[in-house]
């Protein structure tokens, strides 16, 4: 079995301050002091630039601790005319590491097909970004037993576009969009199972990226369910939305996915 490092990514959404980035820092710095987890924060872009500062002042505090930056969106245009639109160079330019792609909130909200995300997909690795790509099935989707289909359609699209071997620098979120911001999470077990899915979709194709691509679970996630859910054999850590603004309950997320 492969080891894939934990990843904690916590997706601020349109939330967030240059406290809250100070505030997690400090506690970064007190408590994780190795590199068994990787924790990326995902502020909103005009916060980009405080993460930045303060991880460059707090990198020997870190001791070792893998924290990085990661943006919540990216166009899938290089430059142009594109007001409000950000490119992937300029996301590299300003030190992320990663870019989250296809989040149900902008498939759902801004018109964002697959078509566009593999775009977006692509954009992100040409510009030196690991997408986070964030698949899942709604909630009438699931009760019609079209779960592992829609999921499929999703991965398909990035796979046409992309090839499979664009997974071995790609991390994949699984969000079902009945726990997203609901309150309510997937069972550890029905986490486990859309994950093992997914794993072995992409293995069908490369058994190497299958093993090794690491799968998150997004989707109320917090330190009350976050252990059963890490626990799965498939599950690789979290993408966390409304825990990640509070620095306790992230620094926990953060602590229970060292030790899963």
């Amino acid at each position: 079995m492969a080891l894939r490092r934990p990843m904690v990514a916590g997706n601020w959404k349109m939330n967030g301050s240059a406290q809250l980035a100070q505030e997690l820092f400090k506690k970064f710095a007190a408590k994780l002091h190795n590199d068994a987890v990787e924790v990326v924060l995902c502020p909103p872009a005009v916060y980009l630039e405080s993460v930045r500062q303060q991880l460059e002042a707090n990198k020997e505090a870190l001791n070792g601790s893998v924290v990085r930056m990661g943006a919540q969106n990216l166009s899938q245009h290089d430059f142009g005319a594109y007001t409000g639109e950000i490119s992937g160079s300029m996301l590299s330019e300003v030190g992320c590491r990663y870019v989250i792609i296809g989040h149900s909130e902008r498939r759902r909200m801004y018109g964002e097909t697959s078509n566009i995300v593999a775009d977006k997909f692509a954009a992100a690795q040409k510009h030196g970004l690991t997408p986070i790509l964030c698949v899942g099935e709604s909630g009438p989707a699931r009760e019609a037993r079209r779960t592992f289909e829609v999921i499929a359609e999703e991965l398909d699209v990035v796979i046409e576009k992309n090839g499979t071997m664009a997974f071995d620098n790609a991390i994949i979120a699984y969000e079902p969009l009945w726990a997203v911001g609901t309150g309510k999470s997937a069972t550890p077990e029905q986490a486990q199972e859309v994950h093992a899915f997914i794993r072995k979709r992409l293995s069908e194709v490369s058994p190497y990226i299958g093993e090794n691509i690491r799968i998150l679970y997004g989707g109320s996630v917090t330190p009350t369910n976050a252990a059963d859910l890490f626990a799965q054999p498939d599950v690789d850590g979290g993408l966390i939305g409304g825990a990640s603004l509070n620095s306790t309950e992230f620094l926990s997320l953060c602590t229970i996915a060292m030790s899963a």
